[in-house]
């Protein structure tokens, strides 16, 4: 069933690599005789109007077995990211698995004091080379009358990806080095690196020929053909701006945005990390004192 509520969803790429990290790290640490685990995280981003815009995701601690989510973990994790990003807000969370579950109901549920509305995505990650589409789904919560009974059910929204500059270099670095048929990375990266080289050699031999022609134009040895000069003349005035003041300043202010990114994302996460390590550690103080040790945690 198609979501009827008009709203437009944007998916930044970010999203997507975050969940697949998520689910490859908690699969390798389960081990391969363990079945497909399922993962559970946050997707914040802003609301503009009618447009849903999705950036980041943070993962969430949730018991399968009891059906219970850590609000004090999820409402740790909201905190420290609206200090990093103070316009971003929790739009709704996300999974992996091939379908819906029963029990998917209920995480929804228990987010909609956080957001009245809470978008859902699910991403499976089965591999299947025949599909051409992201094995990705968003879907809404509409209230439907079943059988006479008023029911909250998920019906399924359509949207699309969208990028920006420092996420559209980062997913084509990753794309061109990443093993994809048991090769090694190294073994990835010097294909890249080749495939650019033989680029840049077939490039350097068609300005060579287009050079050798002009040339020949203009000894006389090759009659005037306009259309071609028109063209080499148009793509000789678009070199000058490349060397301009502005493409240098534009050029610089994106690469420093690029690097801001890549800092504060190092930032938040080291930050993580170490708010996880000082938490531990206060738990296990507190149970030292509760069973009356006197250790100190140093």
């Amino acid at each position: 069933m198609s979501s009827s509520s008009g709203l437009t969803f944007k998916l930044h790429p970010l999203v997507i690599v975050n969940i697949s990290d998520h689910y490859t790290r908690i699969k390798a640490q389960s081990g391969s005789a363990s079945p497909l685990p399922r993962v559970y995280g946050c997707v914040i981003g802003v609301q503009t109007g009618r447009t849903v815009e999705i950036f980041n995701s943070f993962e969430l601690h949730y018991d399968a077995t009891q059906n219970v989510l850590d609000r004090a973990f999820l409402e740790s994790k909201q905190e420290q990211y609206k200090k990093v990003f103070p316009k971003y807000d929790v739009l709704g969370w996300y999974s992996t698995g091939s379908d819906i579950q029963d029990s998917d109901m209920l995480i929804h549920k228990a987010l909609t004091d956080i957001n009245e509305s809470p978008v859902y995505l699910l991403l499976n990650p089965a591999i299947n080379h025949a599909q051409k589409d992201l094995p990705i789904a968003i879907f809404e919560s509409e209230l439907h009358v079943i059988e006479g009974v008023p029911s909250l059910i998920f019906v399924n929204a359509s949207y699309t990806i969208e990028t920006v500059e420092a996420e559209r270099i980062s997913v084509d670095h990753v794309a061109h080095i990443k093993p994809s048929d048991g090769s090694s990375a190294a073994t990835q990266l010097a294909a890249h690196l080749t495939g650019m080289h033989s680029a840049i050699k077939m490039l350097n031999s068609r300005i060579r020929v287009l050079h050798h022609h002009l040339v020949s134009i203009q000894k006389g040895e090759a009659p005037y053909d306009h259309s071609l000069l028109r063209q080499v003349s148009s793509l000789v005035r678009r070199l000058p701006a490349i060397d301009s003041s502005r493409f240098q300043d534009d050029f610089l202010m994106e690469y420093n945005d690029t690097l801001l990114m890549t800092y504060l994302a190092t930032i938040t996460k080291c930050s993580s990390t170490m708010n996880e390590l000082v938490d531990k550690f206060n738990t296990a103080y507190d149970k030292q004192n509760r069973r009356g040790g006197r250790s100190t945690f140093i």
